[in-house]
């Protein structure tokens, strides 16, 4: 072998090898059916070039690429979900799927290698819908034409859809196709992915497609749902997811846990909305303090009290013994229902313990702060018979003020009788004693007592005011008869 014949080998051999090299980490080499995301390298008149990621690169009709106004919206370096259609050893040819006129045997490669074809919806027919493909009539079950239930099947018609060949026979005769297929298969593709990259503690975005009474369901991906429970959708207490959220809703949401579901190819995955949100008792200094008058609404009762959300996610607590100055409440029910709309005054802030204490009575006010001046010693009120005990009669004065009639002052009344009478809810006019604002007490006594009793019985205190309610002393019956006259007369001059 000559220096010359030496050296052009030599050349050869390395042109080879750099050729090589520099397609090294390529990829594999693609085959028909395949789905590929292709960048874009160049845009022709006609045609679109794209990088494969092989060591050949592939090529699209650019009007199978315009968009519903017949406009080209790609640009170079842009990636594309395209289909291997067809392949040679210089050209790979790309498509979103198969379209216009063909042959039985590019119905027959289609369907071999699953790849779509486009297919125009034409009409309904029994049992489902007849669709147009490259020219030819076939067959779509309703059960096929979505993933998800069909209610409307006239919505479907005179769209056009990718759909995959399920059925081809006598030479193209007998087509049936299913779109539900080819949403499952990409589905299934998205959802290997997310779940490939998606761990624990990663926040992610989804849309509200189903409510229940237990929570609501996020799509992460289309086919992948995952479901936020309803004490994960805020820090607010609810009821309802819809209190909270609405179907369509976009969502940032958290991943607390990915495992297999019960059946066989589900996953079960738990999602946290409140996680991606603030913290309301990190930051409640300086919004509420002690005495604070606030308003807000009724989210729960309890034997104890009613729970009342005060700012967003921050409940406070009315005790039932702070529900009424003005009657005694037993039952949290019985002056709230859940929802209500309410003013409270907060009485103690604990952001450490997240508790908040709140007060309906004293946002509607306290009657026994006037009572000093309203009901003096010798003040004649009228009241409402409330009950009655062994040792005195309970009057109401006013809605939260009660006043007591005791018994040993009914006994020195000029008639005791007309207690007796008395019943719940019947009025009563009496005389205010004694009162002891401080103690929140206040003693009634009778109108008309007898002269000279005010100190009998219980010891209560005189009060000269009282005579003026007394009737006064009868005069002195004249004697009877001339006999009589003459006497007083003597009796008189005598002294």
């Amino acid at each position: 072998m000559t220096d010359q014949a030496q050296n052009t080998g030599e050349n050869e051999q390395s042109f080879a090898e750099l050729f090589e090299a520099s397609y090294a980490g390529q990829g594999e080499p693609l085959n028909v059916g395949d789905k590929i995301s292709a960048r874009i390298i160049s845009i022709g008149a006609e045609n679109v070039y794209f990088d494969t990621g092989t060591k050949v690169d592939g090529v699209a009709d650019k009007k199978e690429l315009l968009d519903a106004e017949g406009n080209f919206p790609h640009k170079e370096g842009e990636s594309i979900d395209l289909y291997v259609v067809s392949k040679t050893r210089s050209e790979i040819v790309l498509s979103r799927a198969l379209a216009g006129a063909g042959g039985y045997e590019m119905l027959q490669n289609a369907k071999d290698a699953g790849l779509p074809v486009d297919g125009r919806v034409k009409e309904t027919c029994k049992g489902g819908f007849s669709v147009e493909i490259m020219g030819r009539r076939a067959f779509c079950p309703v059960s096929q034409i979505d993933a998800r239930f069909v209610e409307d099947t006239e919505a479907y018609v005179g769209n056009t859809y990718p759909f995959l060949i399920s059925k081809l026979e006598e030479r193209g005769r007998n087509i049936v196709v299913t779109r539900r297929a080819l949403i499952e298969r990409e589905r299934q593709a998205a959802t290997e992915e997310f779940l490939s990259a998606i761990k624990p503690g990663e926040e992610v975005e989804g849309t509200v497609v189903r409510l229940t009474d237990f929570g609501a369901f996020v799509e992460l991906t289309p086919g992948l749902e995952g479901m936020v429970h309803v004490s994960e959708l805020g820090f607010s207490r609810i009821a309802k997811p819809e209190e909270a959220v609405s179907v369509g809703e976009k969502l940032r949401v958290k991943v607390l846990g990915v495992e297999p579901g019960k059946k066989a190819g589900q996953m079960k995955i738990s999602l946290s909305r409140k996680q991606t949100m603030s913290d309301p008792w990190a930051d409640l200094a300086g919004k509420l303090k002690d005495g604070d008058k606030v308003t807000g609404k009724v989210v729960r009762l309890a034997d104890f009290g009613a729970f009342v959300e005060i700012l967003p996610g921050v409940d406070g607590l009315i005790h039932v013994s702070e529900m009424s100055y003005t009657k005694r409440v037993n039952k949290p029910s019985e002056m709230l229902t859940a929802g209500d709309e309410v003013s409270v005054v907060v009485k103690e802030v604990d952001a450490l313990k997240r508790r908040i204490s709140l007060s309906l009575k004293d946002a509607e006010g306290d009657p026994w702060l006037e009572a000093a001046a309203k009901y003096v010693a010798g003040t004649q009120v009228t009241g409402i018979v409330e009950k009655r005990e062994t040792f005195g009669i309970f009057v109401t004065l006013e809605p939260g003020i009660t006043a007591l009639l005791p018994k040993s002052r009914m006994a020195v009344a000029v008639d005791p009788k007309q207690f007796d009478k008395l019943n719940r809810g019947d009025s009563v006019t009496l005389v205010v004693e004694d009162l002891r604002a401080g103690e929140r007490r206040i003693a009634l006594s009778p109108l008309e007592v007898r002269a000279g009793s005010q100190n009998e019985g219980g010891g209560g205190r005189e009060n000269a005011d009282w005579k003026s309610y007394a009737k006064p002393a009868k005069p002195a019956e004249k004697p009877m008869g001339l006999l009589g006259e003459k006497l007083a007369l003597a009796l008189k001059t005598k002294k």
